[in-house]
């Protein structure tokens, strides 16, 4: 499962990398991947407009291990095409793996489904980029509506 995750986002960069216009890398702490890179691209041409983003996040603390992979599409709305309102919505899969849990299964693997209504501060011809969201998130654990995130990185 893992090799197909990573091969999944290699395909995704390099393909968003050849063929869109508007890309950006960030780090986000906070939002769906709770401590992530990530790469954002817009699917037209246009600076705002429909776009993705995936990203990778791993904890190892203890022996306790987290892998993270958030997934989604967003929207971008501008007037001025440097303030944006974004707008999103995607997946996450977790992996958890522990040594510490005395039982047959010490790994857990699942997602969760999480929104995104936040402001964007990019540049039209590049340089630093920075998010502030509220990522409500759900899954069979129920629904956090009151969780975000800030992110810091750079618009190509």
């Amino acid at each position: 499962m893992k090799k197909i995750i990573c091969l999944f986002t290699i395909i995704f960069c390099i393909s968003q990398f050849a063929f869109a216009q508007a890309k950006s890398v960030f780090f986000e702490l906070g939002g769906p991947g709770l401590a992530s890179m990530n790469f954002d691209t817009r699917f037209t041409k246009s600076e705002g407009g429909i776009g993705g983003r995936v990203g990778i996040g791993y904890f190892n603390i203890d022996d306790e291990q987290l892998l993270t992979i958030p997934i989604g599409i967003n929207y971008l709305l501008s007037k001025n095409q440097r303030n944006y309102f974004e707008i999103g919505g995607g997946i996450t899969i977790v992996n958890y793996n522990s040594d510490y849990i005395y039982s047959d299964d010490d790994t857990f693997t699942g997602t969760f489904g999480h929104l995104n209504f936040g402001y964007r501060l990019q540049p039209k011809e590049g340089g630093f980029m920075f998010r502030a969201a509220i990522t409500p998130v759900f899954g069979k654990g129920g629904f956090i509506p009151y969780y975000g995130g800030v992110s810091f990185g750079y618009k190509f």
